[in-house]
């Protein structure tokens, strides 16, 4: 089964996450605005894994001194899906 959602992730440089998963597996991710290079690298590394296993990675990273980050939203954006 596959399902796909769009988030909006607060307090944060990126805008919008387009997320799909298939089977339990984060098959593609899209985002908009954020670090660049960052965020190309950071999706790379969770296109194929486990949904809930990147959600679990990924939860509760901070960007500098904010209480979240791009990372940490997805994690939110994915658990939210899921």
């Amino acid at each position: 089964m596959t399902k796909t959602s769009v988030f909006y992730p607060q307090g944060v440089c990126s805008r919008k996450y387009e997320i799909t998963v298939t089977d339990g597996i984060l098959e593609d991710i899209q985002i908009e605005g954020g670090c660049n290079g960052n965020l190309k690298g950071l999706r790379t590394l969770m296109l194929g894994r486990p949904a809930e296993e990147v959600a679990s990675m990924l939860e509760g990273i901070q960007c500098g001194a904010r209480p979240t980050s791009c990372p940490d939203q997805i994690s939110k954006a994915i658990r939210q899906m899921l």
